[in-house]
């Protein structure tokens, strides 16, 4: 191999100018937690504290105190926190890491009733980064993705939608991520528990094919998010919900739904006895709108007997 300098350029060097090894790489792990801002500032602390004492809590729960230990570039976002690890650990941290943490927070939050209830959001992902061990280290593509993904419409939607005393924990894993580990055959949990999505993250150019996997669902995991204006209304309902704001008799209640036929016959109400109707304008079934919001329903962890088989 040719010989390397061992010391970066002070201003680093232009893309493209001259070969250089790769970053070593990385399992990327990202929480955000969800409504932070609708909280009153006054409980902003304790939840930037009590996020990392809780990962830490539940990498102990998952035999995976080691990783915690060994962590590379770790550091609180405020609301979260982000931080490298052993890729070859990936899998079991996607299981079973993701449903001990639903577990600890369903401790937390409703039977250990704790003074801020928490709900997170979890972004995993696979890349290059450097590990240079101060405050720069862990910049790179990787680490940018790992946050996009975590701030993307499909994780937020399932978020809102489920019911926020059952499901603590919703994940969204980057595409390389589920492919070298879960499709690879390596993680303890079947292809089924995950929903394929395309993420997108509202007012920026990001768009990549990622996966949905909820430990404990409570509500509809869809195929494809239904739409960007559908999810984009739930979210920013839940948002209000969040910041205290509750929601007015008759007043925005989620997506709204018309009932329509375009050129054809629209019956609403109750029809007593027969009916015959007669449409001229329209032969075989005629369909307007979009149909790619279809739900597969609970993909989550319905388990019987054993629901963390699959441990090391």
């Amino acid at each position: 191999m040719p010989e390397q300098s061992s010391r970066p350029p002070r201003w680093g060097a232009a893309p493209h100018t001259h070969s250089r090894p790769l970053p070593p790489y990385r399992g990327i792990l990202a929480v955000d937690a969800k409504g932070f801002t609708g909280h009153p500032a006054v409980q902003h602390e304790a939840i930037s504290r009590s996020v990392p004492e809780l990962l830490e809590t539940a990498f102990a729960r998952a035999g995976l105190q080691e990783l915690w230990n060994d962590r590379k570039f770790p550091a609180s976002t405020g609301d979260g926190y982000v931080l490298g690890f052993d890729p070859a650990l990936m899998p079991f941290v996607i299981h079973p890491l993701l449903i001990d943490l639903q577990d600890l927070l369903t401790d937390y939050n409703v039977l250990s009733h704790g003074v801020v209830p928490i709900r997170l959001r979890v972004s995993l992902h696979i890349g290059p980064l450097p590990d240079t061990g101060d405050e720069f280290s862990g910049n790179g593509t990787a680490r940018n993705d790992t946050h996009r993904l975590l701030d993307s419409r499909p994780v937020k939607a399932v978020l809102a939608s489920h019911k926020e005393n059952i499901t603590h924990v919703a994940a969204i894993l980057s595409d390389r991520c589920y492919e070298d580990a879960v499709a690879g055959g390596y993680t303890g949990r079947h292809l089924d528990h995950f929903v394929e999505v395309a993420a997108t993250v509202e007012g920026k150019p990001f768009s990549q094919r990622a996966w949905i996997y909820v430990p404990q669902p409570s509500g509809p995991l869809y195929e494809e998010t239904s739409s960007a204006g559908a999810v984009e209304e739930q979210v920013k309902a839940s948002s209000r919900r969040s910041e205290g704001g509750g929601e007015q008799s008759g007043g925005d209640r989620g997506p709204r739904v018309r009932n329509s036929a375009p050129n054809g016959n629209l019956n609403t109400g109750t029809v007593h006895g027969g009916q015959s109707v007669a449409n001229h304008h329209v032969a075989g079934d005629a369909v307007g709108g979009n149909k790619a919001g279809r739900v597969r329903g609970f993909q989550g962890d319905q388990v019987r007997g054993n629901k963390k088989q699959g441990r090391p």
